[in-house]
C-alpha cells in the first residue's frame, strides 16, 4: 500500500515537473514581454476542460554538453487534442521557458504524432510556434525531426486544414512548416520570421536591418505576404485562429459549417444600385458590395495589407461558408498584378481543397503594365491564378460589377473556364480593351484623315462604348448567365447557391497537374 502511495506520489510529481516547464523565473520573463506561456495559449484556445494532452512525460535523449543534467519532461512542446465550438482539433504550443522553445529529436517527433493523429481522424491541426530554432546541442537529429515535420505538412496538405500562428521567434529551417501550412497568423512585435537573421546577413552582405524591419510581422503582413493575418497579442491572435476554425471544415471530404442566419436570404442591396461610378477611371470601395451582399457581419479578410488591389477572404452566404475573390478599384485601378495573382491562386486552392464554394466579384482592367512586371515573371505567375480557377470544381460564381477587359476577363472565373453562375450588373463592360485604346488601334488611319481628329475620336469612343461597353454582347452569346440590378445581386446569389451546392464534377484522373510555380 506505502509502495502504492509512493508511486502515486511519484507521478504527480512528474506531471508537476512538466507543468511547471522552465520554472517560474522564466514564466515570469515570458509574461513581461507580453507574452502567454504554452499552456496559457492552449487553455484559451480550447474549449474549456476539453484538452487532453499526449506525451506529456516525453524526454529528450540528448547526452551531449551536459544536456543529461537539464532534462525537463515534455521537452518543450505541449501537445494533444481538444474542441473548439465543439469540433476536434489536435494542437501543439512550444514552450520558450523549456529550452528556448528549441526542436530537438523527441520534441520534433512530439508533433510529429500528433501531425499524424490528426491525419488519421480528419481534423484540422494548430500549431503555436515559438521556438529558438533547431537545438543545436543534438545536431542532425533536430534537422531530422524537422525534415519528418515538413514531409507531414506535405503529405496532410489538402486533407486537412493547416494553421499556424507564429508567437515569438521563428528562424532558419523552422520557418518552412508554417509556410507549407494553409493560414499563418503572426503576433505583432513578439513575432519574427525570417531563413537568416540580421546578424548573418550584416556579415555577409553588410546590410543592417532589425529583427523587425527584417521578419516581423508588418513585414511579411505588407512586404512578402508570408502572413495572413497579423494580431495585437497572443490573445487576438488566437481569436482570430477560433472564428477561422469556425468557417472550414474539419478535413477534405467534409463541406464547411452551415450555421442559422437572421439575414434575410432576399434582402435587396440597395445602396449598390448608385455604387459605380459614371466616370469609368473613378474607383470605388469593392468591400461595400463584399459587405452588402454576404451575411451581414461575417466576412474575415484574408491577408488584407498585401497586394491590396485584390480582395481575398471567407463569409457566410446563406449561412453557407464562402470564400470571396474581389479586384479593388481603389488600389491600382484593379489590376492583377505577380503579387495579386499569387496571392488569390493559393487562396482559391485552398477553397477547392476543401469544398468552399467561390464568389468572384470582378472590376479589373487588365494587367500590371510595366517592365518589372514583365521581368518579375507576371505571365508566369498571372497563370497560377488562371490555373486555379479553371482547375477548381466546388460551386463557382461570378459577378462583374465593371471593367472585365482582355486576358483578365477569362481569368477572373469567366464562364469560359467553367464559372457556374455568372452574371453582371448593367454598368458591366465586357471587351478586349477599354474604348479608348480600342478606337485608337481599330479607327487610327480614320482618326489621322479626318478635318477634326478630335471629334472624330470622341465620336468613334461614344459608338464603341454603345455598342462594346456593355454586358450585352456577352450575355447573347451566354457568357453570362444574367444581367442583374446590383441591389438584386445577393438574392440571385443565394438563389444560386442554393442550387449548386451539392453540385459534383469529375475531372481526368492525373497524379496531380503541374501548376506554373
Amino acid at each position: 500500500m506505502e509502495g502504492g502511495a509512493d508511486r502515486v506520489e511519484d507521478l504527480r510529481r512528474r506531471k508537476s515537473k512538466a507543468h511547471s516547464g522552465g520554472g517560474q523565473d522564466r514564466i515570469s520573463a515570458q509574461h513581461s514581454k507580453g507574452k502567454m506561456t504554452a499552456r496559457e495559449r492552449i487553455e484559451q484556445l480550447l474549449d474549456s476542460g476539453s484538452f487532453m494532452e499526449v506525451d506529456a512525460l516525453v524526454e529528450h535523449r540528448c547526452r551531449d554538453f551536459d544536456m543529461d543534467r537539464n532534462v525537463i519532461p515534455g521537452d518543450g512542446v505541449v501537445c494533444g487534442h481538444g474542441t473548439i465550438d465543439g469540433r476536434l482539433v489536435y494542437c501543439f504550443a512550444q514552450d520558450f521557458t523549456v529550452y528556448g522553445g528549441s526542436l530537438g529529436e523527441m520534441h520534433g517527433l512530439k508533433i510529429c504524432k500528433i501531425l499524424d493523429m490528426a491525419l488519421k481522424t480528419g481534423a484540422p491541426v494548430i500549431g503555436l510556434n515559438d521556438s529558438g530554432g533547431a537545438r543545436i546541442q543534438e545536431g542532425v537529429a533536430s534537422l531530422g525531426s524537422y525534415a519528418e515535420i515538413f514531409f507531414r505538412n506535405v503529405r496532410a496538405s489538402g486533407v486537412i486544414p493547416q494553421i499556424s500562428v507564429i508567437m515569438g521567434p521563428c528562424a532558419g529551417g523552422a520557418v518552412y512548416s508554417p509556410a507549407i501550412t494553409d493560414f499563418v497568423v503572426m503576433v505583432d512585435k513578439t513575432a519574427h520570421m525570417f531563413i537568416t537573421g540580421p546578424e548573418v546577413i550584416r556579415t555577409v552582405t553588410n546590410e543592417e536591418v532589425s529583427f523587425e524591419e527584417l521578419g516581423g510581422a508588418t513585414t511579411h503582413a505588407t512586404m512578402s505576404g508570408v502572413t495572413h493575418f497579423t494580431a495585437e497579442s497572443d490573445s487576438s491572435a488566437i481569436e482570430i485562429v477560433r472564428e477561422l476554425v469556425g468557417l472550414i471544415p474539419a478535413n477534405n471530404l467534409e463541406k464547411p459549417p452551415v450555421v442559422e442566419t437572421s439575414d434575410p436570404l432576399d434582402r435587396s442591396c440597395g445602396i449598390l444600385d448608385n455604387l459605380v461610378p459614371s466616370d469609368p477611371g473613378q474607383p470605388y470601395d469593392i468591400n461595400v458590395v463584399v459587405e452588402e451582399v454576404l451575411d451581414e457581419g461575417s466576412f474575415l479578410e484574408v491577408q488584407a495589407d498585401f497586394a491590396k488591389n485584390i480582395v481575398i477572404g471567407m463569409g457566410r452566404l446563406g449561412g453557407h461558408t464562402i470564400g470571396l475573390v474581389a479586384n479593388q478599384p481603389m488600389h491600382l485601378a484593379g489590376c492583377l498584378d505577380i503579387d495579386a495573382s499569387v496571392k488569390a491562386a493559393r487562396f482559391v486552392r485552398f477553397c477547392d481543397a476543401f469544398n468552399i464554394p467561390l464568389l468572384t466579384l470582378v472590376d479589373v482592367p487588365g494587367f500590371l503594365p510595366g517592365a518589372n512586371q514583365e521581368w518579375g515573371g507576371i505571365i508566369r505567375h498571372g497563370a497560377k491564378l488562371l490555373y486555379a480557377f479553371a482547375e477548381a470544381t466546388v460551386p463557382k460564381l461570378t459577378v462583374i460589377t465593371r471593367k472585365a477587359y482582355g486576358g483578365a476577363y477569362d481569368v477572373m472565373s469567366s464562364k469560359h473556364i467553367r464559372g457556374d453562375y455568372n452574371i453582371a450588373w448593367p454598368s458591366a463592360e465586357l471587351a478586349v480593351m477599354g474604348a479608348q485604346g480600342a478606337v485608337q488601334i481599330i479607327h487610327r488611319k480614320r482618326i489621322n484623315d479626318s478635318k477634326n481628329p478630335e471629334q472624330e475620336r470622341m465620336r468613334l469612343v461614344d459608338d464603341y462604348t454603345e455598342s462594346f461597353a456593355n454586358p450585352y454582347r456577352a450575355a447573347s452569346l451566354g457568357y453570362l448567365d444574367d444581367v442583374v440590378l446590383p441591389s438584386e445581386t445577393r438574392s440571385s446569389l443565394t438563389k444560386a447557391l442554393g442550387a449548386l451546392i451539392e453540385k459534383e464534377e469529375v475531372r481526368p484522373a492525373k497524379k496531380h497537374g503541374n501548376i506554373p510555380l
